[in-house]
């Protein structure tokens, strides 16, 4: 039982990671914890892509004479691409939603979503 533990201890920490972010999204009212909450949860997804996109005992995907052309040997290079891009469209996103939340806190002088509720429905 210890051993399969210590075995995939990286996907039990990432479900840790992907529960702290869903609770700072769903339980927090202040939008800047909410958007680090959103940061966290993206960044257990990536971690779960990458560790899921290993193989043990490949290789990087530059074919090497001595490993031949056997695909098994290689790691797919797919998901890692993949997440990259996804990296590059999280920190968009986390720039577009700074952007928005000092617009918000301009107009409300609240980061608080009850107060900007409240201020909404006067």
């Amino acid at each position: 039982m210890l051993e399969e533990f210590l075995g995939r201890y990286s996907y039990f920490m990432i479900a840790v990671l992907m529960t702290i972010g869903i609770y700072g999204m769903l339980a927090k009212r202040n939008l800047i914890k909410k958007l680090i909450g959103m940061n966290i949860l993206q960044t257990a997804i990536f971690l779960f892509f990458i560790e899921g996109g290993g193989k043990l005992g490949a290789t990087v995907p530059v074919i090497d004479p001595q490993l031949g052309n056997d695909p098994a040997k290689y790691i797919n290079p797919l998901p890692h691409v993949l997440m990259l891009t996804g990296i590059v469209v999280g920190i968009s996103l986390t720039a577009v939603a700074l952007a928005f939340l000092i617009n918000i806190s301009r107009t409300f002088h609240s980061l608080d979503e009850d107060c900007i509720l409240k201020e909404m429905s006067k």
